[in-house]
């Protein structure tokens, strides 16, 4: 495969996938430069991402447990 079919290849796939950025990149040490925006989108998608699921689980022991929901007096 040439490289500017291989290139055009991985630029299709990113296409169609809309993959943005690596979220790895911005996580683990590295020996690239991640711009700071990435990494503050990056923290504000796992903040985000932990916000829904401690509402979940919030929301699931209020349903399985009434008695412990602060809303029952």
């Amino acid at each position: 495969m040439l490289q500017t079919n291989y290139e055009e290849a991985i630029a299709q796939f990113l296409r169609t996938k809309k993959v943005t950025r690596c979220p790895t990149v911005c996580a683990v040490p590295t020996q690239a430069t991640i711009p700071d925006s990435d990494r503050a989108a990056y923290r504000r998608y796992v903040a985000a991402k932990e916000e829904a699921r401690l509402s979940r689980a919030k929301s699931l022991t209020d349903f399985a447990n009434p008695w412990l929901s602060p809303t029952a007096s």
